[in-house]
């Protein structure tokens, strides 16, 4: 025969050639994980609405400039206790201070105290947990007996109790919250470095030679890491509950600071004739819990199954 049949070897390893000019094809990356987040989002009303509150209070405490341009400091006498407006959309205290700003202004210090409350207990419950998990033995009953009297005490008792020897302020109102807070992320992060240090990879690594430095890092911590995260988001909303009640109760930072507490602290005394100093900063404050604690359940449970 003059042509021959057989196919070209290049060819047929390779697979036919892709004409000149011819569009790649498509593949799954960034935008297809955008999309199943959109998709997720959007089946779930109220977590979509749950995340545009949080959004909202982020924005807030970094940028407040972008819902008040007013001073939340500075009061008009001969506009106290206006009720709420189209000017003022929270109303006015007994200073002619506009509510909404001071809200507002005040997301600054209360979100601040929160993280640096939930950051304290991921920190130091993390490590304890770390510890008393990974290295065991007598080691784990001394720290895990701590975790006990921790959890033995009511945690507002205890933060009211370090918060009254480190003194007043934001900050330590944060720490004492935070170490409050402690126990509850030991007993988690010790359970699921219990669970990894048992899997099969972690065994395998040792029995190859790998240092305990190394299994530690590149095994047990990144696969124990998860439900700690979660339970910080969880803590989120508890925090921003805590600190608000020991500002209530006079411990945060001193008036005039616009504090989420103290702002509810003031109006209780003028409910009969100025509901609003007291409900709409409470309703700020029951809102971004909600938010709070809806979104930690979809990460906890509904976006995992999704996956």
């Amino acid at each position: 025969m003059s042509q021959s049949l057989v196919d070209d070897p290049t060819e047929a390893a390779l697979g036919p050639a892709r004409p000149l000019g011819a569009a790649p094809e498509p593949v799954p990356g960034r935008r297809a994980d955008a999309g199943r987040v959109l998709r997720f989002l959007v089946r779930r009303p109220g977590l979509l609405l749950s995340v545009v509150v949080l959004v909202l209070v982020v924005l807030a405490a970094f940028r407040p400039g972008l819902f008040s341009s007013r001073d939340p400091l500075k009061g008009v006498p001969t506009e106290n206790f206006r009720g709420p407006s189209g000017a003022h959309w929270f109303g006015t205290d007994e200073l002619g201070r506009d509510v909404f700003a001071r809200v507002v202004h005040g997301a600054q210090l209360s979100l601040k105290a929160t993280l640096i409350a939930v950051l304290v207990a991921f920190v130091v419950g993390g490590l304890l947990g770390l510890v008393a998990g990974f290295v065991g033995r007598w080691v784990d009953d001394v720290l895990m007996r701590f975790v006990d009297v921790l959890l033995s005490i009511p945690a507002l008792f205890l933060s009211l109790a370090l918060v009254t020897a480190l003194g007043y302020g934001t900050v330590k109102v944060a720490v004492a919250v935070g170490i409050a807070s402690v126990a509850s992320f030991a007993r988690v992060a010790r359970a699921e470095v219990l669970r990894v240090r048992q899997a099969v990879f972690v065994e395998a690594s040792r029995s190859c030679g790998a240092r305990w430095y190394s299994v530690l890092g590149r095994h047990v911590l990144p696969n124990a890491a998860g439900p700690v995260i979660v339970l910080a988001t969880l803590d989120f909303g508890a925090s921003i509950l805590a600190v608000s009640a020991l500002s209530f109760l006079g411990y945060g930072a001193p008036p005039p600071a616009p504090e989420w507490g103290t702002l509810i602290s003031e109006g209780r005394n003028y409910l009969a004739n100025a509901w609003w100093l007291t409900a709409l900063p409470g309703l700020a404050i029951a809102a971004t819990v909600l938010a709070t604690n809806r979104v930690a359940r979809a990460l906890d449970g509904e976006w995992s199954r999704q996956r």
